[in-house]
C-alpha cells in the first residue's frame, strides 16, 4: 500500500515535476578509464542493470577498454565483455590503424560475432624470404651478417605481421631457416648473427631463386594464405644458370612474388672488373621499376647504408594508398564511433575514414553497404579537401511521409562550421542527399550529437534536434545550443532553440541527448538534454516535455550534478532512458558522469479531482443547534471528496483547511485545520469536516472555505500533475439564512425615537431611515453646570418588516464631551435587527 498526504495549506505547495534527486543510486568505476562515457540501460531474463563504457579501460600497454555491467542492487560494479570499442587499434609495423570493431554479445554479455567491416590485415602481414648469394667472392663475411641483422631488426615478426625465412646458396641452396621457425624480431635477429658462409665456387642465383618460390614459400614451411610474399637477393656476381633466369623469374610471377634484388660490386671493385653485365642481370631479377625495387652497393660494407631505404620501400608508410602516398582510406575509419540500430542492421559512422573526412556504413542480413568518398560529393565536395570534417560523428534516422526513412549523419568539423545532412542509400550504395542543415557559428560542433522524437509516438519523426555543445554565448563562454527543427512538407524547417539557464559558463549543453518514452504519463516523448561543464564542470541535466508535435521550450526540471552528490564531475555526458529498472512500472534514467554513472527513478504523475459541499447549505444563527465551547452555536458539516487518477493504486494526502473569520472548526476551535486522509485511485474519497459559527456581526459575506493539499514526500509517493491545481482555488462560500421570504431579499422599515435627559428637550422620531439623525429639537446650546458632569442619550431602533442586516448608528457629539459608556438594551421581537456597528465620534455638531 502506498501512503500519500493530501495537505490543505498554503505552505509547501508540490513543483509539477517527477525525478527523484533524492535518492539516487550512484555506480562507481575508475575515472582514469573514463567510466560513465557511455550508458546504456539492459534487460535479460529479469535482471535490470545499466551497461557503462569505459573506452581507456585496460593494462597500461593495451587499453582497448571494457564495459561495467552496474546490476541495480547490487552493491559491486562487475564487468562484462567488451561490446564495441571504437579506439581498438591494430599495430602495423610503426603504426596504429584504428579501424574500430564491434562485437555481438550474448545475453549474458558474452562475446559472440564480431562486426569489423573495415578491419583490414596490415600491409606488413608479409612473408619474406631473403636469397643470401654465400658464394666464396662475398667477403668479408661479418659484413653481411651485420646487413641481415640490421635488416632484421627493423621487420616487425610476429604471427600476424611479418614472418623471415632466409635461404643461402653458392654452388647449393640451403634452407637457414622457415617463415615458420621464428615468430620475434629477437629470435630472428639473434639466428642471423649465427649464420656462416656456406662457400662454394659457383653462384647459382637461378637455382636459388626457383627454390625459394618453390619451397621457401610453401605452406609447409610457414607460408601464409593471403600475405604478401617478398624476396630479398642479395649477390655479388653474375648468375653461373643465367639461361634458367627466366624459367625461375616466371614462376616468381606466377605466385605473386615481389622481388627486391642488390648487386653487390666489392668483389668487381677489387678486380677492377666492368659489372655492367652483372648489374643488368640484377636488375632483371628485381621487380619493375628498377628505381623502386633494385639496390646497388660499392661493397659489402656498404650494405648497411641502405638498410632505412630498403625497409621503406618494402613496407613503404604502412596503411597509405601506395608508395610514399599519405591518403588513408579505411585505416583509420574508427568505425563504431557511432552506431544506430535499425530494423534490419546496424548504421555505423566512420569519424576517421578518408583522411578523417568521414563516412557511414550500413551493416544488414542483405549484406554491406560503404559508401565511397564521392558519394558526399554533392555536399562535401573534393576540392574543398575536406580534411577532419568528421561525417558519422553521429548516426540516426528520421521516418518522413509514407513512412519513408531518410538516415541523418552529422559532420561537425565541415569548414569548422559543422553540417548535418538527410539522406537515403539504394542498394547498391548510391547516396542520395535529401537536405542538409548547415551551422552557423565556427567551432561550435555543429551536429556533434542528433536526437530525433516522434513526439505523439505515431511512428513518424516530429522533432530532429541538433546539438551544438561548444556554441560560444555570454562572456564567449561554451554555453552551448540545441538547435530544433520540426517537419514539414519539405523537410526540416528550424523551429527555434533550446537553451540551459541563463548564465554566463561553460556549459555544453547539448552534449548529449536522448528521448525518453514518456515521463509525465501524457502519452507524448519528453526529452533529456545533458551539460556536463555546468556549475564548474559539476555538470547538469535538462528534462523537457513534450506536447503534440513539439518539444516545449521551457525546461521543466534542471538536475544539477552537485544535488546528487559533492563528488559528481561532467554530470550528463551520457543518458539513457528506455527502461524500469526498479519495478516499479515506471520509466528510469541512467546518466554517466566521469568515473560513475548515477540512476535517477521518476515518479508518477497524479490527478486531483476536489470538491466541497455543505449541510446545511445555510447558517441559520437564529435557531441554533449545537452548543461550543460553552456557547450557543450554529453548526454545520463541510464533506472534502477526492477522485484520484494515477498509476499508483492508495494515495495518503495532507490536507490543510482554512477559514475566514466567524467560524471555527470542532476538531480544534480554529480557523484551520490540519488532517491526513487516504484517497483510492478511481473512487472517490469523502471526509467529514464539522465546523460551528456562534454570534458574528457580519450576515451579509458568506463564510469562505480555501482548501490546499499536497502529497507526501515518502520515498515512493508520486507528484501532483503540473496542470492540476495544489488549491481548490474557487474558495467555498456558505451563505448565512437570512428568512427573508422566498425571495430572499429583505424589505426593511425601521423606526428610530431618541431622547436626551436634559429638560427643554423634545423627542425626534423618524420611520423608513436607512441613516438617522439624533438631533434634539433645542436650538440653542445648553450648559452644563457642577455637580451634574453626565448627560444621557437614548435610542430606541425598531424594525417593523423583514430581517435587517448590517444596521449602523452613528452620533454625533460636540468637543467638549467625552464619551462615557454604552449599554445596549435588546427588547423581545419578532424581526431580526443586527448592528454592524454604533459608531460614536468626536465631530463638534449643533443642533
Amino acid at each position: 500500500m502506498h501512503y500519500f498526504t493530501i495537505c490543505l495549506s498554503l505552505l509547501g505547495l508540490c513543483e509539477c515535476f517527477n525525478i527523484d534527486v533524492k535518492r539516487p543510486r550512484i555506480f562507481s568505476g575508475p575515472e582514469d578509464a573514463l567510466f560513465g562515457f557511455s550508458v546504456l540501460q539492459h534487460e535479460n531474463n529479469g535482471e535490470k542493470s545499466i551497461l557503462v563504457g569505459a573506452p581507456w579501460d585496460g593494462p597500461q600497454n593495451n587499453k582497448k577498454g571494457d564495459i561495467y555491467k552496474c546490476i541495480v542492487g547490487d552493491e559491486i560494479n562487475s564487468n562484462c565483455s567488451k561490446a564495441c570499442a571504437p579506439l581498438w587499434s591494430q599495430e602495423c609495423g610503426t603504426s596504429l590503424f584504428s579501424t574500430g570493431i564491434c562485437a555481438s554479445v550474448t545475453n549474458d554479455m558474452e562475446p559472440k560475432d564480431i562486426i569489423a567491416p573495415t578491419a583490414q590485415r596490415c600491409t606488413t602481414y608479409m612473408d619474406i624470404v631473403i636469397v643470401l648469394d654465400g658464394s666464396n667472392s662475398i667477403y668479408p663475411w661479418y659484413e653481411v651478417q651485420n646487413f641481415l641483422s640490421n635488416i632484421l631488426s627493423k621487420f616487425h615478426i610476429s604471427p600476424e605481421q611479418m614472418q623471415v625465412g632466409v635461404l643461402q646458396y653458392g654452388e647449393i641452396s640451403v634452407h637457414e631457416w622457415s617463415l615458420r621457425d621464428y615468430q620475434t624480431t629477437q629470435d630472428v635477429v639473434e639466428a642471423a648473427k649465427n649464420i656462416s658462409r656456406q662457400e662454394g665456387r659457383e653462384t647459382r642465383t637461378a637455382y636459388a631463386i626457383q627454390m625459394a618460390c618453390t619451397e621457401a614459400f610453401s605452406p609447409d614451411r610457414g607460408a601464409r594464405e593471403g600475405a604478401t610474399k617478398v624476396m630479398i637477393v642479395v649477390t655479388d656476381g653474375e648468375s653461373h644458370d643465367g639461361e634458367e633466369l627466366p624459367e625461375s623469374l616466371a614462376e616468381c610471377e606466377k605466385r605473386n612474388i615481389t622481388r627486391y634484388a642488390i648487386a653487390v660490386l666489392g668483389h668487381y671493385s677489387r678486380r677492377q672488373q666492368d659489372p655492367e653485365t652483372f648489374i643488368n642481370e640484377i636488375k632483371y631479377i628485381a621487380s619493375d621499376p628498377d628505381e623502386k625495387y633494385f639496390f646497388n652497393v660499392t661493397d659489402e660494407a656498404a650494405l648497411n647504408d641502405i638498410v632505412d631505404a630498403l625497409g621503406n620501400r618494402i613496407f613503404s608508410l604502412e596503411g597509405t594508398l601506395g608508395y610514399n602516398e599519405s591518403a588513408f582510406l579505411m585505416e583509420m575509419s574508427q568505425i563504431g564511433f557511432s552506431t544506430h540500430i535499425l530494423d534490419d542492421g546496424i548504421l555505423f559512422g566512420m569519424v576517421g575514414a578518408y583522411d578523417w573526412e568521414g563516412g557511414v556504413l550500413m551493416e544488414s542480413k542483405e549484406g554491406q553497404l560503404k559508401p565511397s568518398r564521392e558519394a558526399f560529393e554533392k555536399e562535401f565536395p573534393l576540392e574543398l579537401k575536406n580534411h577532419a570534417a568528421y561525417l558519422g560523428y553521429t548516426v540516426s534516422s528520421v521516418v518522413v511521409g509514407n513512412y519513408r526513412r531518410l538516415y541523418v549523419a552529422g559532420a561537425p568539423r565541415f569548414k569548422h562550421k559543422g553540417k548535418v545532412i538527410l539522406f537515403d542509400l539504394t542498394p547498391e550504395g548510391d547516396v542520395i542527399i535529401t537536405q542538409a542543415l548547415n551551422g552557423e557559428q565556427i567551432g561550435s560542433y555543429f551536429g556533434s550529437e542528433v536526437c530525433v522524437v516522434d513526439v505523439d509516438q505515431d511512428g513518424k519523426t516530429d522533432i530532429l534536434l541538433i546539438a551544438a555543445p561548444m556554441f560560444l554565448g555570454a562572456g564567449n563562454k561554451e554555453t552551448g545550443k540545441v538547435y530544433v527543427y520540426c517537419l514539414d512538407k519539405d523537410g526540416f524547417v528550424t523551429n527555434g532553440t533550446l537553451h540551459s539557464q541563463k548564465k554566463e559558463q561553460d556549459a555544453r549543453f547539448g552534449y548529449a541527448m536522448a528521448v525518453a518514452p514518456d515521463l509525465n504519463h501524457d502519452g507524448f516523448a519528453d526529452l533529456l538534454v545533458g551539460a556536463p561543464l555546468e556549475d564548474d564542470h559539476q555538470g547538469a541535466l535538462y528534462i523537457y516535455h513534450g506536447d503534440e508535435y513539439y518539444i516545449i521550450p521551457q525546461y521543466k526540471q534542471r538536475i544539477p550534478g552537485s544535488s546528487l552528490s559533492a563528488g559528481l564531475q561532467y554530470f550528463g555526458r551520457s543518458l539513457s532512458a528506455l527502461l524500469d529498472l526498479d519495478g516499479d512500472e515506471l520509466l528510469d534514467l541512467a546518466v554517466g558522469a566521469q568515473g560513475t554513472a548515477v540512476l535517477l527513478k521518476s515518479r508518477s504523475i497524479v490527478q486531483i479531482n476536489v470538491s466541497l459541499s455543505f449541510q446545511p447549505h445555510s447558517i441559520n444563527v437564529i435557531q441554533k443547534n449545537c452548543h461550543r465551547a460553552g456557547r450557543d452555536s450554529a453548526c454545520l458539516n463541510a464533506t472534502v471528496c477526492f477522485l484520484a487518477l494515477s498509476p499508483f493504486f492508495v494515495f495518503h494526502f495532507i490536507l490543510l483547511l482554512k477559514i475566514l473569520a466567524r467560524a471555527l472548526f470542532d476538531s480544534n476551535s480554529q480557523r484551520q485545520t490540519l488532517m491526513g486522509v487516504i484517497v483510492c485511485v478511481g473512487q472517490t474519497m469523502c471526509y467529514p469536516l464539522p465546523f460551528h459559527v456562534s454570534d458574528t456581526a457580519d450576515y451579509i459575506r458568506p463564510i469562505s472555505f480555501t482548501l490546499h493539499f499536497k502529497i507526501n514526500d515518502t520515498e515512493s509517493s508520486p507528484v501532483l500533475d503540473e496542470g492540476w491545481p495544489t488549491t481548490f482555488k474557487k474558495s467555498v462560500s456558505i451563505p448565512f439564512f437570512k428568512d427573508c421570504g422566498e425571495d430572499d431579499v429583505c424589505v426593511t422599515d425601521l423606526v428610530l425615537q431618541a431622547h436626551m435627559d436634559i429638560s427643554g428637550t423634545s423627542m425626534c422620531c423618524a420611520s423608513n431611515v436607512n441613516v438617522a439623525l439624533i438631533c434634539p429639537c433645542r436650538q440653542q446650546p445648553y450648559v452644563i453646570r457642577s455637580p451634574r458632569r453626565r448627560l444621557a442619550v437614548e435610542v430606541q431602533l425598531q424594525n417593523q418588516l423583514e430581517n435587517a442586516y448590517n444596521t449602523s448608528l452613528t452620533l454625533h457629539y460636540s468637543k467638549n464631551l467625552h464619551f462615557s459608556s454604552l449599554s445596549i438594551r435588546v427588547p423581545a421581537q419578532s424581526v431580526l435587527l443586527t448592528h454592524k456597528s454604533i459608531l460614536v465620534q468626536t465631530h463638534h455638531h449643533v443642533c
